[in-house]
């Protein structure tokens, strides 16, 4: 099925596009909003066809992963910008999301259609899709941290805006949690124990431990807004490592996460 990727990236660019064109106009809402929809169905039509051609899940390799991160964007950026009517989420959003479709076009991933056996789990399909929906999240989040300090700098911080930030990292936190328990159920079924410290798994928990920091800091700290946003920013960073960054160091040459690189 990648053969035609091509043409479904094609219509969900475009229409993003067109969406975030729009989007600039009030007059122009409602088509914002049908072509935000109609580039988001394209995607989700590639993967079920995907999926369907493969006789497996498309959760397997980053490439693959990459897609279900660019619809989650997507979504993710919809509803934020249609609950609170942020056109810069909106925009933000989609143009992540046509950027990891454009690196999907330029480096496809092909690969056999079976599975290895250790992810022939029924914790398989959960465990990649709750951490998609929460990368996702978190990543907008980390642009909720950015405007912050900018704002910050015009002294003009609002608590409401602040508020929107913790909410939407709440939300990514607890999908990230959900993502850390399937991913120990599954590691007990398919290796014989929750947890190893395999290095992708030490990313796992000091990515979920830096966002806990961050919520620890909002909830019980006098720290300035400065500095809870730096925070913010580097939970993003190290959420990036240990999603792709990971499988460039030495030490994971050797981790059972390997398949996913």
């Amino acid at each position: 099925m990648w053969h035609n990727f091509e043409i479904f990236a094609i219509i969900s660019v475009v229409a993003w596009i067109l969406a975030i064109g729009t989007s600039l106009s009030d007059k122009m809402g409602k088509i914002a909003n049908l072509t935000a929809i109609l580039g988001t169905l394209s995607l989700a039509v590639f993967i079920v066809l995907l999926w369907t051609n493969l006789h497996r899940p498309p959760l397997r390799t980053l490439g693959e992963t990459r897609l279900w991160y660019s619809f989650f964007l997507a979504i993710s950026g919809y509803v934020i910008f249609k609950r609170w009517k942020i056109k810069l989420m909106l925009m933000y959003s989609l143009g992540m999301a046509i950027l990891f479709l454009l690196l999907n076009y330029l480096n496809p991933d092909i690969h056999s259609k079976t599975l290895m056996p250790a992810l022939q789990s029924i914790w398989f399909v959960p465990h990649v899709i709750v951490y998609m929906i929460a990368y996702a999240l978190l990543g907008l989040s980390a642009l909720f941290g950015l405007l912050g300090l900018y704002v910050i700098r015009k002294d003009n911080l609002k608590e409401d805006f602040v508020l929107k930030t913790d909410n939407i990292v709440y939300v990514g936190f607890g999908f990230l949690t959900l993502g850390l328990i399937f991913g120990a159920l599954w590691a007990k079924e398919a290796w014989g124990h929750y947890w190893t410290w395999d290095p992708k798994e030490t990313w796992a928990f000091l990515t979920w431990a830096v966002y806990l920091i961050y919520i620890h800091f909002r909830i019980k700290s006098n720290l300035s807004h400065k500095k809870v946003f730096l925070i913010l920013l580097l939970a993003f960073v190290v959420l990036l490592i240990c999603w792709f960054g990971i499988n460039y160091l030495p030490a994971a040459q050797n981790s059972v996460h390997v398949y996913s690189s």
